[in-house]
């Protein structure tokens, strides 16, 4: 997508680059071989400049340089260039106060999962969350990111793609939950009856009782909550494509791994029962 776009050039705007797609300009290549002639010579020749720019960083999979200069409602047009080099993200905390903590951290790289536990290995995750540029998330830019500086003390520089936003575009609205069922990936069984609230006592239980099964349950709810962004991201940046005026191949959507934990229904009706959370 990133050879296709024309938005971060320096002063094309959304209107220039639609005029540019729709006389059959559709990348960059094309504009090289042929450029619009309904462009002054001047900003022919500035853009032109540019391009051969941006195809160099395109090769050097420099996702920064097309980060700091598309619209931030843009930003998913870098998915699939750097889709090897991204990780999906989701935190569990014990509430939302600049006093709570977080429990778990959950990642998912497309290949492998990384879970953290508070108490464990929780100060594992700020090394290895330098192995990738790009972190997806849903709400992560209000909340996950923030709560993670504050927690750790750390920035996080990376790039980031806010699935609430780029789904919010394509009309899906709610939390991530609700997405998941608009999409038709509801959660079924006990993954049904968890919850982020419910979360927050499953922790609280475990600090308690040191049961491994509470455990083992708020973390399958975490890592299902990265699993399913990846199918959400992917089926977001087609929805994004069938939008343009032009094809693009579709991203095939790889096969969902196990969640290497399960959700142990009695902890939850245990749980539910006792903080009279229904």
């Amino acid at each position: 997508m990133l050879n296709n776009s024309f938005l971060h050039i320096p002063s094309v705007g959304a209107s220039t680059e639609k005029k540019i797609w729709d006389i059959g300009i559709e990348s960059m290549d094309d504009f090289l071989k042929s450029a619009p002639q309904f462009l002054s010579i001047k900003k022919r020749k500035k853009m032109e400049e540019h391009i051969v720019l941006s195809k160099e960083k395109i090769i050097e999979k420099n996702a920064r340089f097309f980060y700091d200069s598309l619209p931030s409602k843009e930003h998913w047009r870098l998915f699939k260039e750097h889709q090897d080099s991204a990780v999906y993200l989701d935190i569990e905390t014990t509430g939302m106060e600049s006093w709570d903590i977080i429990s778990t951290i959950a990642l998912y790289d497309g290949a492998n999962i990384n879970y953290y536990v508070n108490g464990k290995n929780l100060n594992d995750f700020k090394k290895d969350i330098q192995k990738y540029e790009v972190i997806i998330t849903y709400n992560g830019k209000t909340f996950d990111i923030p709560f993670i500086e504050r927690y750790f003390n750390i920035n996080i520089n990376h790039i980031q793609l806010d699935l609430r936003y780029i789904l919010r575009s394509l009309g899906y609205s709610g939390g991530l939950k609700s997405c998941e069922k608009q999409f038709g990936i509801g959660r079924t069984g006990s993954l049904a009856d968890v919850d982020g609230m419910l979360a927050v006592y499953l922790w609280k239980d475990y600090q308690k009782k040191k049961n491994q099964k509470t455990l083992d349950t708020l973390l399958s709810y975490n890592i299902e909550d990265v699993l399913n962004l990846q199918y959400l991201m992917i089926n977001a940046y087609n929805k994004k494509i069938e939008l343009l005026p032009f094809d693009l191949a579709k991203l095939h959507l790889p096969i969902k791994p196990e969640n290497p934990f399960n959700i142990d229904s009695d902890t939850v009706n245990r749980i539910q029962s006792q903080y009279f959370y229904y």
